[in-house]
């Protein structure tokens, strides 16, 4: 039976998976999604081209690929049908879990309003749904994609859900569109979903006994799970390496290699604690540089220095056994760059992230900086004190560096076996 390797992000999101991804799936024959929503984005250049997913796979840019967006995502189907029908017939290559929950527009109304009523302390959500959306799941009063084969079973499942919400609509204040209107969206999208809807476990299951190679793709970042991130300030589902098993039906015995992909500097967006966070000048020549705007939302990103005690924090939460570095370019014309090796805490030192996180300040080792790392493909050819940062980052974090990307391009990526 072939087992499955794994691909996660070790900051706060926005860490380039879709490229890591993209740059290794060419060897996979499935490439699954296996939680978050369309919160989330991954960006790929091809040929200077810049191509932005949301809920598809990144696998989806490679023919012999079949991309599975498994039972751990939540889905608005709007979304799913725009994306899918940018890359034309994906019959028989997209394939979507009937055990997937589906964002209503109720779920987006709700997401906006209760994060309008937490006014100083909102959260910094995208207000897409996804947070209602997850709660009625794990409420146990979801929609999920099997529902959409029977739509009168739906309906009175939806009539017994407005139920509930007109006291939520009262709460805060807020004007949900009629059952009626929900339904009439549903009717005219599901046939186009349809098609693509199955049984993703069972399907998965299959294809490891016949010795197929499967690559899962996590959204978001680690520091923003559910359970390890920095709570309340996290998103809703399960953004580490166990949520690979969770959300697509796959048993941990089955996960081979789990690769972490974290920048070489460090970007939040939202709310939530940022240790290493850069106001100002600085925290604007990252954000300038690096294309610091978030894929979903537009939303500029926090930018700051690399933090190595969350990175490695988030390396051993996932069983990383290797990390990516990437935008290493992005830091190219620095005198001086900084890592975060500890923090100051309670009148101590640490090298940990203790649960009262709010109260750490970091400790800093500097390093030089370095001229031009653009378009770099060889460890060698690259300025001997960028070499030195990513050797000194290996050594800080515990866990082996191999690969590093230089741009956004393609095939802009150092490989180091």
């Amino acid at each position: 039976m072939c087992m499955a390797d794994l691909i996660v992000g070790i900051q706060w999101g926005d860490e380039g998976k879709g490229k890591i991804v993209d740059a290794l799936a060419g060897g996979y024959d499935y490439v699954v999604r296996y939680q978050g929503g369309h919160n989330a984005g991954h960006t790929i250049v091809v040929d200077s081209k810049k191509i932005a997913l949301h809920l598809l796979p990144s696998g989806v840019l490679y023919e012999r690929c079949k991309n599975v967006i498994g039972n751990g995502v939540v889905i608005n189907l709007e979304q799913l049908l725009n994306e899918s029908k940018s890359f034309g017939n994906l019959q028989g290559r997209l394939f979507v879990s009937d055990k997937a929950h589906i964002i209503l527009p109720y779920h987006e109304i709700l997401d906006i309003a209760k994060e309008k009523s937490r006014q100083s302390a909102a959260i910094g959500t995208t207000g897409k749904g996804i947070g209602p959306c997850y709660g009625d799941k794990v409420s146990r009063n979801g929609v999920r994609l099997m529902d959409l084969k029977n739509l009168i079973t739906l309906r009175e499942k939806i009539d017994s859900i407005y139920q509930h919400l007109q006291y939520v609509q009262t709460l805060y204040d807020m004007e949900l569109p009629s059952v009626q209107s929900v339904m009439e969206r549903i009717e005219s999208i599901a046939p186009q979903i349809l098609p693509f809807v199955t049984d993703t476990t069972q399907l998965l299951w299959a294809a490891q006994n016949r010795g197929e190679k499967i690559l899962c793709e996590g959204a978001q970042g680690s520091m923003l799970d559910i359970d390890h991130g920095t709570y309340p300030f996290v998103t809703s589902s399960t953004t580490i390496a166990s949520g690979a098993c969770s959300g697509s039906g796959l048993a941990p015995r089955d996960i081979a290699h789990v690769i972490g992909v974290a920048k070489a500097y460090c970007t939040r967006v939202g709310n939530g604690i940022f240790p290493t966070q850069e106001d100002g000048e600085l925290g604007e020549r990252l954000r300038q540089a690096g294309g610091e705007f978030g894929t979903t939302t537009g939303r500029a990103r926090r930018c700051g220095w690399f933090d190595a005690v969350a990175v490695r924090y988030a390396c051993r939460l996932n069983g990383c056994e290797s990390l990516s570095i990437m935008k290493l370019d992005v830091l190219d014309g620095f005198e001086r760059v900084k890592v975060c090796v500890g923090y100051e805490y309670e009148g101590k030192e640490i090298d940990y992230i203790p649960t009262d996180y709010d109260n750490v300040k970091p400790i800093y080792r500097e390093f030089a900086g370095w001229d031009k790392t653009c378009g770099v493909r060889t460890f060698s050819a690259l300025p001997s004190q960028a070499q030195h940062y990513i050797k000194e980052l290996e050594k800080i974090i515990g866990v082996k560096i191999s690969m590093v990307s230089t741009s956004p391009e393609r095939d802009d990526i150092i490989m180091l076996g």
